[in-house]
């Protein structure tokens, strides 16, 4: 039974944390709520499964010897690093994604060129994507060397909202391609000394204060 209905088809889904699932009317016990922050290495895929079969954030648990069935709250491209939090709890991870809370994350581009201030306050004002503007970031120059070919800009980037590929269409948008992009901070975690591949249990702090985040 899921609750309270007979499950009559092979196949049936449920979310072992969320749904009452009972066996000849025995509830069967929630799993632990987990909560794993992870530091993505590029080449891998934010999500369970990948029709391509490259490698997945879920493979990196495996390896790990974390079992269970886990799933990415929000996404980070393949060609991207850095941090990404994989849970089994499902109110954990549908509030640090919707919108509303705004909850920041930070990243770390590495660009070809160094753009100018009117590129900076275009991409802090907001770039037209998909017919919507985006809304107003954070974009700080951090540092400047000289690249084989031309010059590169590292530049620190904080946004409220998380469009497929955003950060790296933004500066697209301006003539400055993104090079290397690595999320640092979700939230008040901060990426630390971990290191790709790296990962580690959320402490109860930082679950309250993600779960604090900002609601408008």
């Amino acid at each position: 039974m899921v609750n309270g209905t007979a499950v009559r088809e092979l196949g049936t889904r449920a979310n072992p944390v969320t749904d009452d699932i009972r066996v000849d009317g025995r509830r069967l016990p929630k799993p632990e709520r987990r909560h794993i922050l992870l530091y993505k290495p590029r080449g891998y895929v934010s999500t369970r499964i990948d029709p391509e079969q490259r490698p997945t954030v879920i493979d990196l648990l495996e390896r790990a010897k974390i079992r269970g069935y886990f799933y990415p709250v929000g996404r980070l491209d393949y060609d991207s690093d850095g941090l990404i939090i994989l849970t089994n709890d499902g109110s954990f991870a549908e509030r640090l994604m919707h919108p509303r809370y705004e909850l920041e994350r930070a990243y770390e581009a590495r660009v070809r060129g160094v753009p100018d201030r009117k590129s900076l306050d275009k991409l802090r004002n907001g770039i037209p994507l998909d017919g919507e503007r985006t809304q107003p970031a954070r974009v700080e120059l951090l540092h400047v060397s000289d690249g084989k070919a031309t010059p590169q800009a590292i530049l620190e980037v904080v946004l409220k909202e998380g469009r497929n590929r955003q950060v790296r269409r933004m500066f697209e948008a301006v003539g400055h391609p993104v090079l290397r992009l690595t999320r640092v901070r979700i939230g008040a975690v901060g990426i630390g000394q971990m290191k790709p591949g790296d990962l580690r249990e959320l402490s109860p702090r930082e679950i309250t204060s993600l779960m604090k985040s900002k609601n408008r």
